[in-house]
């Protein structure tokens, strides 16, 4: 409508009182209102009745008072349900058509902006060598060029797409191209495909944020992502000319333990969903299997969560079970950070592919977290292959 895009260029005069909630409160009675009023000009230019002359857009221009006053108006209007904070261009939809937005009080919650900087650092460490940093996830991905290189980089794959596309047919071709990738890695899992080519390219950051977390699930990213992220978004739709929001909660994340799942079952959640009761049984065996062994370097664990929880005890278990020593500047001895302490159990997960043994279900990152069923997971993957070594 023109109003909206006239309104546009008198945007920094208005007052606190007529900010952008302003423009998603207004009907349509009210834009048809104020674009005839706007527009109603003779063929010489002149100003409707004794408006004065302003000098721009033909001749003419509302006085700051009067869209003050009309400003008043619209908010107080009981026509409108509306009233989030939207940019003028979002509230150009046409019948029937709805589009989403992060409320802003989400996008400050400090789960969310941990769960963005996760996703940008992980996606600037996998395509390091690419020279490609992203800033904004919103802004850097919707047009598929960063999304191919990742996939690309996470799958060990060539996608059949041009390298550079400046057209927005181009872009959602690409963008196609790439998401059925996704999918036919997804799909099998389980996975609900939350995304869509137009919302990607159309940067909607819950879309993009929804991809991410999947990807970042299905590849196993060295990353910690953080639990029950929520957002709040608003739904704005128009309907009979009018244009009505309403609010819905959507879960980006839940526990690490219940989105690995969508991949894996193995035992160990048969265990702990449905036999407690013999879960202190295998604690206690391989209490005994490991113990067989550390106590040949006087060392003795009681607790498996915490006690392998550094990684240091799993690099001396696997250096005794495959009977060599592990030079001391590959690890931390006495790991005094995080990032010390996912170094060491990833190390010790080395070892135990150049031993033999299948890539471990658990991440570092779960080990470290003082995750029991990962630090089960590991341990009994080890016991499988060694429990009958003296």
């Amino acid at each position: 409508m023109q109003i909206l895009s006239q309104m546009s260029l008198l945007w920094g005069p208005l007052s606190q009182s007529v900010a952008r909630p302003l423009l998603l409160s207004w009907s349509i009675s009210q834009v048809s209102a104020s674009e005839a009023l706007i527009n109603e000009q003779d063929s010489n230019g002149a100003c409707p009745g004794d408006r004065n002359l302003k000098g721009s857009r033909g001749g003419c221009e509302l006085e700051v008072s009067d869209l003050q006053e009309e400003g008043r108006h619209a908010i107080n209007s009981p026509m409108s349900p509306a009233s989030a904070d939207v940019h003028p261009e979002d509230t150009l939809l046409e019948e029937n058509e709805e589009r989403t937005m992060i409320d802003p009080t989400s996008k400050d919650d400090p789960k969310f902006k941990e769960l963005v900087k996760v996703l940008i650092d992980w996606i600037n460490d996998v395509l390091v060598e690419e020279r490609i940093i992203v800033k904004q996830l919103e802004e850097d991905l919707y047009d598929g060029q960063v999304l191919q290189k990742l996939l690309e980089k996470l799958a060990d794959c060539k996608l059949n797409v041009a390298e550079v596309t400046q057209s927005k047919i181009g872009q959602k071709q690409k963008l196609q191209t790439v998401l059925e990738a996704v999918h036919g890695l997804l799909r099998p899992h389980g996975w609900a495909l939350q995304w869509t080519v137009d919302s990607i390219h159309g940067k909607n950051l819950v879309a993009i944020l929804h991809l991410l977390v999947a990807l970042a699930m299905h590849f196993r990213a060295p990353i910690r992502l953080p639990e029950h992220v929520s957002v709040q978004v608003v739904v704005v739709r128009k309907r009979e000319g009018l244009l009505h929001s309403s609010h819905v909660t959507e879960e980006l994340t839940t526990t690490t333990e219940m989105m690995m799942g969508r991949f894996e079952r193995d035992a160990f959640d048969t265990l702990f969903d449905h036999a407690p009761d013999k879960l202190s049984v295998v604690k206690k065996s391989l209490i005994t299997f490991v113990n067989k062994h550390l106590n040949k370097l006087n060392l003795e664990v009681t607790e498996l969560e915490t006690q392998f929880a550094d990684g240091v005890y799993l690099v001396l278990l696997m250096g005794l079970l495959e009977d060599y020593f592990v030079p001391l500047h590959n690890f931390y001895l006495t790991p005094d950070s995080f990032d010390q302490k996912v170094h060491n159990v990833a190390f010790a997960f080395e070892l135990m592919l150049d031993g033999g043994l299948k890539t471990p279900k658990a991440r570092p990152e779960d080990v470290v977290n003082l995750d029991l069923k990962s630090t089960l997971r590991v341990l009994y993957n080890l016991f499988t292959k060694y429990k009958n070594l003296e």
